[in-house]
């Protein structure tokens, strides 16, 4: 017989974070350390979106490199180091959807925290990333309002 888990918590945990919505990260970061068993993980995941081939032709060349590694940055920062929770941070490139699925897939994660955004034009799209997650997803999926 296995040990009985609440079935609340959960081993590892996908946090999908929108830096340009800080507060709802923050607040989605907070109630993921709730529900983590003890001795889980939380993975922090930030998709940057691809830049169009017109519009990178006429950027620095490393400016990939350098949203990576602020996005890495702004990451951390949400990390409060008193917690004794194992958290990681990871950017990835690509379709928001996709790459939280992966990330989910490839961590064995059991839950994935995404924020539904308040709807509005750009919202809209961010909103259209969380419906196809709750589609294409293995594990249960969490939307926070």
């Amino acid at each position: 017989m296995g040990e009985e888990r609440n079935s609340h918590m959960h081993a590892r945990i996908i946090v999908a974070v929108d830096l340009a919505h800080p507060d709802q990260a923050r607040a989605l970061l907070g109630r993921a350390t709730q529900l983590l068993d003890a001795g889980g993980e939380i993975r922090l995941v930030h998709v940057l979106e691809e830049v169009p081939g017109y519009l990178a032709a006429e950027l620095p060349a490393d400016i990939g490199q350098r949203r990576r590694a602020e996005a890495a940055v702004e990451l951390r920062a949400m990390i409060d180091p008193k917690l004794d929770i194992r958290m990681v941070h990871d950017v990835r490139h690509g379709a928001a959807s996709g790459q939280i699925i992966q990330a989910a897939e490839n961590s064995g994660a059991d839950l994935i925290m995404i924020a539904s955004h308040k709807p509005g034009l750009r919202d809209y799209f961010i909103g259209s990333t969380a419906a196809r997650v709750i589609r294409h997803a293995r594990c249960s999926v969490l939307i926070e309002r």
